[in-house]
């Protein structure tokens, strides 16, 4: 009946037998004891209980013995141990907080606007004509009449200059949306970085001095930049910023544009409700995921939102 259990089973049921056989015996006993003469049934329960008791303690004594003599569970020293987990920043976060950190030494600070902005600081203080593209709704996640989520975060740069008085040198990371394929250099949701420089007698020469100097930091002080011209409605003149950086993919160093920039145009310094006479200033925008990409030889951007592991847990500090 027991030939196929193992050990540990056959125990157990054999412990169920000897205590059914167990209790049916005494039972059995205690029937007896009603049989007796009165005076000798005080004697014989006595003996009844002092069996029983004895009984019970020879079987819990045996089970102790049994559950000494398994002893632990077995350990196989040959198996592999567990991986052992580690947590990380997101590489473009790292990026970011890189990035903060150099202009903090350059005497800037950081600056945060929601992320659901109004038509007229997205578009209408920065410089955009009503008739342009970006503010059609192929172009722009709207989520109303007059509120959309923000395609940039330049409308920073206006409600900074409105809340504090030059001079202003502010750094604005944060998540901007457009209606983007998700692609291998698009995304619909991405981070963006930000700054802006305003102060009286500020020129072009400060933009180009300070820019080469966060490049040369950030990417090692033999790389070289070069500035060229751009267009974007909110600076004049407008232009973009190249860094010779090596890709890792064997084509050795080549130019990058990592952002644009340019002086902050003046009807922008108006909208903010500032004298655009005594007032200059310059400004930069940069996608930190590409930055990411040009820093990690990362050749296709859905890498970095993919949240796989095994790419990720490369970054592990």
């Amino acid at each position: 009946m027991l030939d196929g259990l193992d050990p540990a089973t056959r125990l157990d049921v054999a412990k169920g037998q000897l205590n059914a056989l167990k209790d049916e015996r005494l039972a059995a006993l205690q029937g007896a004891l009603r049989a007796l003469p009165p005076e000798d049934r005080r004697t014989a329960g006595g003996a009844f209980n002092t069996l029983k008791t004895s009984i019970q303690d020879a079987l819990e004594a045996f089970g102790a013995r049994q559950g000494a003599a398994a002893g632990p569970a077995a350990f196989d020293a040959s198996m592999p141990a567990r991986q052992s987990w580690r947590g990380s920043l997101h590489p473009v976060t790292l990026v970011i907080d890189e990035i903060c950190e150099i202009f903090r030494e350059l005497g800037f600070t950081i600056a945060l606007g929601p992320e659901a902005e109004t038509e007229w600081y997205n578009f209408g203080a920065l410089n955009f004509p009503a008739d342009h593209p970006a503010m059609e709704l192929h172009d722009t996640l709207y989520l109303g009449d007059d509120t959309l989520l923000r395609t940039h975060t330049s409308p920073v740069q206006v409600r900074t200059l409105q809340r504090f008085a030059p001079p202003v040198r502010v750094l604005a990371p944060g998540q901007v949306y457009r209606r983007d394929f998700f692609d291998a250099t698009h995304a619909p949701a991405f981070m963006q970085l930000e700054g802006l420089a305003v102060d009286e007698d500020i020129s072009f020469v400060d933009l180009k001095a300070t820019l080469a100097e966060f490049a040369r930091r950030f990417y090692g002080s033999s790389r070289r930049v070069r500035f060229g011209p751009s267009y974007f409605p909110f600076v004049e003149p407008g232009a973009q910023m190249d860094v010779e950086v090596d890709l890792g993919d064997g084509k050795g160093l080549r130019w990058v544009e990592i952002l644009g920039c340019g002086m902050v145009h003046p009807n922008v310094i108006e909208a903010a409700g500032l004298d655009s006479e005594k007032y200059t200033g310059w400004a930069f925008g940069m996608g930190p995921a590409r930055i990411a990409m040009s820093r990690y030889g990362v050749n296709d951007i859905r890498v970095l939102y993919d949240s796989d592991v095994r790419f990720l847990e490369q970054f592990a500090r």
